[in-house]
This record gives C-alpha cells, sequence and structure tokens, in this order.
C-alpha cells in the first residue's frame, strides 16, 4: 500500500516520520442509490489515530450529504458520486483542525473535552494545547461520541517495573552464590598449601625417587587451581554504560586535536587561567569576539563546514564556541527558534559531527544558555527547538534525558526552561515505553 506524509505542508519531506496511507475510493451503486466508498478509511484513521466515523462525518458535514461508518464491516460511506482528490482535499482540511498541532505541527495530538464542552488538542511533543473552533458541525458528533481513552498504560509501566527489579535481584543473588563458592575454594586451597609444607618437612631425608613423586596434596591443590580457572567461565562480563565509563572511553579512542574540542567544563578553569596570561600579552580573543567573528562569517555566507574550521581556530573553550555558534545562527531572530534549528541543521550538524556524546551535551548547554539569555520568547519555545533538534538526528534521546536530569540537580534547577522542557521529555519516554510495548 502507498504512503504519503501526514499533513500537506510535509509532502515533500523524504525523512519524515509521520505517514498515513494514499485514499482509495469506490463508486457503487447508481441512479439514486450511488455511494462514494473509501476502501481504506480504516487504515488512514488508525494512522492518524483518530475513529474512522469522524473523517466519515467530516466528509459528510462538508458535502452536505448522508455518510455512515459501519463498525462491523469496517466500511465508510457516503451518498453521491465523489472524487477521490476532491475527498483527499477534504481529508487534509480534517488534518489541519483536528489532528495537527497549531503550535508546532506535530501530528501526534490526543483529543481533550473539557468540562464546559470545548474540544482541545493536547500535543504529546511540545505540551501545546490548541482550542478547537466549535462553531464547526463535526464537533457536536465528537462531544457525543468521544474517543475511547487508552487503558493499561499505568498497569504495564508498574508491570515492567516489578519485572526490571525481579532481575536485578536474580543477578545479585546468582553474584552471591558465585562469591561463596569462591571463598570455599580459597578456603580449600590455603588447607591443602599447609598438608604439603607439612609433608615436605618429614620427607626431606628422603631419596630422590621420592622427590621426583608429586605427592597427592600436591595432585589436589592443581584440580583445584583448575577448578577455580573453570569457575571463571560462569562469570558473565559486562561493559560499564554508565555516563562516566562513556566519556572516559571517549577520551582514550580520541586523538589530541580531537580530544581538545570534546573537552569538558572541568578544564575551562584551566584555559580561563591560560586565556587571563594570555590577555595580559594582548593576545587573546575573548567570547564577544568570537560571537562577532561568526555572525560576520554567516553574512558573508560561509559553508558550514569551513565556518566550523574557523571556529576551531579561535583560543576559547569548546561551551564557548558552541555558545558563539548559536548565538550567531539566532542573531535577529525572535519567534520561531524551532524552524530557524531546522533551517540551519547543517551548520549545526558539522557542530556536533561524529555522534560524539560530548559535543551533544555542549550543544544543550548552548541551547539552555542562549534561552535563558534570549529571554520569555525563547524560553516559550524551548520544548520546540529541543523537538527540531531531535527530529533532524542532532541530538538522541539519553543524551537529552540525560541533560535534562542533571539540569533538575544543578545551580539552576528553579529555571524556567525545566518546567517548559518537561513536555518533550515526558513525550519521549513515553514513545520509549510505547516502542517496548510493540
Amino acid at each position: 500500500m502507498a504512503l504519503q506524509n501526514i499533513g500537506a505542508a510535509n509532502s515533500d519531506d523524504a525523512f519524515y516520520r509521520y505517514k498515513m496511507p494514499k485514499m482509495i475510493t469506490k463508486i457503487e451503486g447508481r441512479g439514486n442509490g450511488i455511494k462514494t466508498n473509501i476502501v481504506n478509511m480504516v487504515d488512514i484513521a488508525k494512522a492518524l489515530a483518530r475513529p474512522a466515523s469522524y473523517t466519515t462525518k467530516y466528509f459528510g458535514c462538508e458535502l452536505g450529504a448522508q455518510s455512515k461508518f459501519d463498525e462491523k464491516t469496517g466500511t465508510s460511506h457516503v451518498n453521491g458520486a465523489h472524487d477521490t482528490a476532491k475527498l483527499a482535499g477534504l481529508l487534509e482540511n480534517f488534518i489541519k483542525k483536528y489532528v495537527q498541532c497549531y503550535g508546532c505541527g506535530n501530528p501526534e495530538t490526543d483529543i481533550l473535552i473539557t468540562k464546559s464542552q470545548m474540544i482541545q488538542l493536547k500535543c504529546a511533543a511540545c505540551g501545546f494545547v490548541s482550542d478547537v473552533d466549535m462553531r464547526d458541525k463535526l464537533t457536536t458528533f465528537i462531544i457525543k461520541n468521544p474517543p475511547e481513552a487508552k487503558k493499561g498504560s499505568k498497569d504495564k509501566k508498574a508491570m515492567r517495573r516489578a519485572e526490571k527489579e525481579r532481575m536485578k535481584e536474580g543477578e545479585m543473588a546468582d553474584e552471591e552464590q558465585k562469591k561463596l563458592k569462591k571463598e570455599v575454594k580459597k578456603k580449600g586451597s590455603s588447607s591443602s598449601k599447609d598438608g604439603t609444607v607439612k609433608s615436605s618437612k618429614k620427607k626431606a631425608g628422603s631419596s630422590d625417587e621420592e622427590r621426583v613423586s608429586p605427592t597427592h596434596s600436591q595432585i589436589d591443590e592443581k584440580e583445584e587451581a583448575r577448578d577455580e580457572d573453570d569457575g571463571d567461565d560462569d562469570v558473565q562480563w559486562q561493559t560499564d554504560t554508565s555516563i562516566d565509563a562513556a566519556r572516559q572511553r571517549i577520551q582514550e579512542q580520541l586523538s589530541a586535536v580531537t580530544a581538545d574540542m570534546v573537552m569538558l567544563s572541568t578544564n575551562e578553569p584551566e584555559k580561563k587561567k591560560t586565556e587571563s596570561k594570555g590577555s595580559e600579552n594582548g593576545d587573546t580573543v575573548n567570547y564577544a569576539t568570537v560571537v562577532r567573528e561568526v555572525k560576520a562569517y554567516l553574512k558573508k555566507g560561509v559553508a558550514a563546514k569551513e565556518l566550523q574550521s574557523h571556529i576551531a581556530a579561535f583560543p576559547v573553550s569548546a561551551q564557548e564556541k558552541m555558545n558563539a555558534l548559536l548565538e550567531g545562527l539566532f542573531d535577529g531572530v525572535e519567534k520561531g527558534f524551532g524552524k530557524e534549528a531546522t533551517k540551519r541543521k547543517n551548520h549545526l550538524a558539522a557542530a556536533v559531527a561524529g555522534d560524539d556524546e560530548g559535543l551533544q551535551l555542549l550543544l544543550l548547554n548552548a541551547v539552555e544558555e542562549f534561552c535563558n539569555k534570549k529571554g520569555s520568547n525563547a524560553l516559550k519555545e524551548v520544548a520546540l527547538i529541543l523537538k527540531a533538534l531531535y527530529d533532524v538526528d542532532l541530538v538522541e534521546e539519553e543524551h537529552v534525558v540525560h541533560w535534562y536530569s542533571k539540569g533538575l540537580k544543578g545551580d539552576k534547577k528553579d529555571s524556567q526552561i525545566w518546567k517548559n522542557a518537561q513536555p518533550f521529555i515526558d513525550w519521549l519516554q513515553n514513545a520509549e515505553s510505547e516502542s517496548e510495548e510493540e
């Protein structure tokens, strides 16, 4: 079945991940009983996460014709003969009104019905709540036939957590048993060594033949040593996947030149000292100068890789280089920072080339610094900025979550940026749990 991107604005994006089947229609009957059958309406509705009865009813309201969706057979009929292109255009209007987020355009939204009988769309990506125009005829049908609530999500999460805890307890029990076995073997080997020492003293004056032949205690000691070697085969070696261990491995693997680019904030005090010494001689470049240079290169239209080579030559810290790049790219932008990040993805991709965790954290720290410096407009759109970076594969999920959790524990844990970024973090974690269920 042919697929197409959800939303006409995303039709040219080859990497857009939200897709739906192309509409297939069939004219049935003749005369006054002629009807149009939308053959794959169930598949389309499933891709849009909306009941098929909503889309069928919308077609009837817009065309001024009777429409019916049969829940048992899954067939969708609209009275009259209608072209596929005409119905596809109406479906596009339905997507804009009842599926896509009014803030970021993401189709991953949920329909909410308030106590005052108003319909809203809550975006699972940016957290924006869109108010649907209640003058539309379909709103009455939606209120009378609300969508089914998702069931069992909390229970499934609790089951997964309990299962993980049981696995951890089992692993701990296995490790304790292995330790006990090793201690027993060590005690046995120590006792056998004492026996060999005594026997050697008694047979000190014996003949050479007796000296050559090994004693029973020595044979037992060798067998126990072999058993200890065989026991190591039962040990399951695991790779430490913690953040600190990953950083250590990265630093060991990178060359000396690249390591200077990926240095974390622990080395920044030393760099500041060297910069202060150089400033006395008038050889250093401060952060403001770097920002001016970056803006000048961008105005000239310098390519992304060439710009990155120029930035790498500045004698400032890696974090300041990333901050200056972000400030230069968003120069003069007051709104729509998420869209601007998508437009500037080539320059940002060059800055985090190599899929390195340290560079991605530097980029996320630069976003935090820029939003706090820019003010309320940027802070409101922090979720949109993060989603834009995530959609174009500039930052990975685990690094975003690590940056967020680290920020909540840091000195700026009361900053508004963490509250505004929370909807996107929740969406990431929910998407991960849903993928595990599938």
